[in-house]
């Protein structure tokens, strides 16, 4: 009888520690919230006025890439580029706009052949990006987010 009640008491002596309330950080609950993001995917991409009505994402980011383009080749085809040889060239715009909508060039990717017939093509696409409209950055999570883009711009002079 004795060996039983000084297991009962050893049994309860132990298993109170099954009670204690285990405490959660906020910043530990922050940082495993912060792993589960995918930081490549944004819920809203940025967007103009004239693209805000699409709901569709593929569709808003589609009108956004396309608004873009069309300021640049607009802007491009007010200028007089005269070439000695035809040019041919998809140039590489990357871009950031940052989370209050300013929108940065980081690289200009062309060929050789193009910076040889048209030398001041690197000038004249940072130029065209600065009369583009207000843009509004994207949203992630209810936030306004920095993204990065890759903007394609086909260069045809013949």
């Amino acid at each position: 009888m004795k060996s039983i009640v000084f297991l009962l008491i050893l049994l309860l002596a132990t298993s109170c520690s099954y009670f204690e309330k285990k405490k959660i950080y906020s910043e530990d609950l922050l940082e495993e919230e912060l792993q589960t993001f995918d930081w490549n995917e944004v819920d809203t991409y940025p967007t103009f006025s004239s693209c805000d009505s699409i709901t569709v994402k593929a569709d808003s980011k589609a009108c956004f890439q396309k608004t873009l383009v069309s300021n640049v080749n607009q802007f491009l085809e007010t200028q007089n580029i005269v070439v000695s040889e035809d040019v041919n060239d998809t140039i590489r715009l990357k871009i950031t706009i940052d989370n209050k909508g300013f929108l940065e060039v980081k690289s200009i990717i062309f060929k050789p052949e193009t910076a040889i017939q048209i030398p001041e093509i690197d000038s004249l696409l940072r130029q065209s990006l600065k009369g583009i409209p207000k843009i509004f950055p994207a949203i992630k999570r209810g936030q306004q987010v920095t993204t990065a883009f890759e903007l394609p711009v086909i260069v045809k002079i013949d």
